[in-house]
């Protein structure tokens, strides 16, 4: 009689401010690889993002409901707790470059000393979207450019919300 396995679990952490087409890209094709995926929206202390937490949240969820062993999250502290915490064997980032892959490598080595069972796997997005960050998003939204391919047309809405929202302060 063989022993059920347990579920394989991925962590996929980000701030995702806002989540681009790429970022939805690897996200649907990594929960075709994962029994459960976990997608850690992170506070972001370090930063000051654009959208709330809830906001942020909000867009990943709704990007991704088609997928359903998807679960968006927020997250705050060390990304190996987190791991930890849902059972997750695999933190999973999204690199479009040589430059994501130098600083993402970083975080998997200091990862792997602080939790040597955890590995980390690097998607590539789809080459259409390979030179679209949140920061590049946010100042085309907030220069009044296109959106199209960049980010859903939900998250459009909401990035030219904010775009008015600022300009009538």
């Amino acid at each position: 009689m063989t022993t059920p396995r347990a579920p394989r679990t991925a962590v996929y952490p980000g701030t995702f401010d806002p989540i681009t087409l790429g970022h939805e890209d690897v996200l649907r094709r990594a929960a075709l690889c994962f029994d459960r995926l976990v997608v850690g929206v992170a506070v972001a202390h370090h930063k000051t993002p654009w959208f709330d937490l809830q906001d942020r949240i909000a867009m990943v969820t709704q990007a991704l409901q088609s997928c359903d062993n998807v679960l968006v999250l927020p997250f705050d502290g060390l990304l190996v707790d987190f791991c930890e915490q849902h059972q997750a064997q695999v933190v999973l980032r999204g690199v479009r470059n040589l430059v994501d892959f130098e600083f993402e490598s970083q975080l998997a080595v200091m990862n792997r000393k602080m939790r040597s069972t955890h590995e980390t796997l690097m998607m590539v997005p789809q080459p259409e979207w390979s030179a679209v960050s949140s920061t590049i998003v946010r100042e085309i939204a907030r220069l009044g450019g296109p959106l199209d391919g960049m980010v859903s047309t939900e998250v459009a809405a909401r990035l030219q919300a904010r775009v008015a929202r600022d300009a009538s302060r």
